[in-house]
């Protein structure tokens, strides 16, 4: 290996994003941007680092051991690199922000670094574009995020995109209910998460009848939904059951074209979510392209909130490649005010140099223009097609 390609390796996980596909991303970004912003979200930035302990609080167990720490030579405090951005939304709502009306809708967007990757997401920096609904704990908010997320997907013309609506509190809640022990609920929990019925019913007890009637109920909203509203569950947990299925109705009834099913017992994933949360995908797009859902904003004692987050890099996977941009060649001497108004008019422009390998001729600046990507040369006060 040459000492130039030994400096071009980057750690596992990070990669440069080259012309065309860092276009792509950004104009991609935007675009969803713009829709949350349509929907009246506010767009909000954060920074890359904070203190340690604002960062992390009321943030899930697993972003703490995925955000990457150092010391701030300034304070000599310590200080994270943000993993996730809801948590630092959730501390500008609280504190910032914290005398607005609410609900409060924010959006962002921005890139996090995790320690590790994942099977299906091997890459450890990525963009999220996400939004926030902060302040309100009503079913209608539930659909709302889960709605505007499919229609910033529709905005960008994903194809072929599902939500796979869950309710991660509801094992917790048939636990309490039932009185299951400590170690009965790690080895229901692992059951669950690796959809192992047999391992559900080798455990007796009540509540695993329970679970297997919810775990079978899973699939298409449209049948899955008859199933879920003929189950009988102690107070609390029908309750959440309730609004699980109050969403999934308000999601069907929307002329959004997705694709709904329903997994009332999935866990994975959802470790801070505190009510209905979901999960997106795409036909043919390795991985998640996004999730959300209920959780409190600024940890257990804060505001009740929902919101989502959508992944760049999986979401560009699911999209045709941009177009190549058509480039007009400005041969030496071109006026400036000329080149100007060109890319007044939208004319993307590539201009010749001074001290270029270019003879002052036509046939020469056609060949250049060709070798710098260029379909179109300026001529005569024209563009002109480099094939005509």
């Amino acid at each position: 290996m040459t000492e130039l390609a030994r400096k071009a390796l980057l750690p596992a996980g990070l990669q440069d994003v080259l012309p065309g596909t860092a276009a792509r991303e950004a104009e991609i970004r935007e675009k969803l941007m713009a829709s949350l912003a349509h929907a009246g979200y506010d767009r909000v930035k954060t920074p890359l680092v904070e203190f340690e302990e604002s960062l992390l609080e009321g943030a899930a167990p697993e972003l703490a051991t995925q955000t990457f720490r150092l010391m701030d030579p300034e304070s000599s405090r310590m200080m994270g690199v943000r993993s996730d951005m809801t948590p630092q939304v959730g501390r500008i709502a609280a504190t910032r922000l914290g005398d607005a009306p609410r609900p409060l809708r924010l959006s962002y967007s921005g890139d996090v670094l995790r320690i590790k990757g994942s099977h299906l997401r091997p890459e450890r920096q990525f963009a999220q574009v996400g939004a926030e609904l902060i302040g309100v704990s009503s079913a209608a908010a539930d659909t709302e995020i889960v709605l505007l997320a499919l229609e910033a997907l529709e905005s960008i013309g994903l194809a072929d995109v599902s939500v796979d609506l869950n309710l991660p509190t509801l094992p917790v809640r048939l636990f309490d209910a039932f009185g299951v022990s400590r170690d009965d609920r790690e080895a229901l929990t692992e059951a669950l998460e690796r959809r192992d019925v047999a391992a559900l019913r080798a455990l007796d007890g009540k509540v695993t009848d329970v679970l297997v009637a919810l775990l079978e109920a899973a699939g298409p909203a449209i049948t899955a939904l008859p199933k879920l509203k003929k189950l009988e569950l102690p107070l609390g947990a029908s309750e959440e059951l309730y609004r699980l299925i109050d969403v999934a109705e308000r999601v069907l009834a929307s002329d959004l074209d997705a694709a709904l099913t329903i997994d009332p017992v999935e866990m994975a994933g959802f470790r801070y979510q505190t009510g209905v949360s979901f999960t997106l995908f795409a036909r043919n797009v390795r991985g998640e392209i996004g999730r959300g859902g209920r959780y409190r904003a600024g940890g257990a004692s804060g505001e009740a909130a929902t919101g989502m987050s959508l992944y760049m890099d999986s979401i560009l996977r699911g999209l045709p490649d941009a177009e190549p941009l058509s480039r007009v060649y400005l041969p030496l001497g071109t006026p400036q005010r000329e080149a100007r108004q060109l890319r007044a008019e939208g004319y993307y422009t590539v201009a010749a140099l001074e001290g270029a390998a270019e003879a002052k001729t036509e046939d020469a600046a056609r060949i250049e223009a060709r070798r710098m990507g260029c379909d179109f040369i300026y001529l005569g006060g024209q563009v002109v097609p480099l094939n005509a």
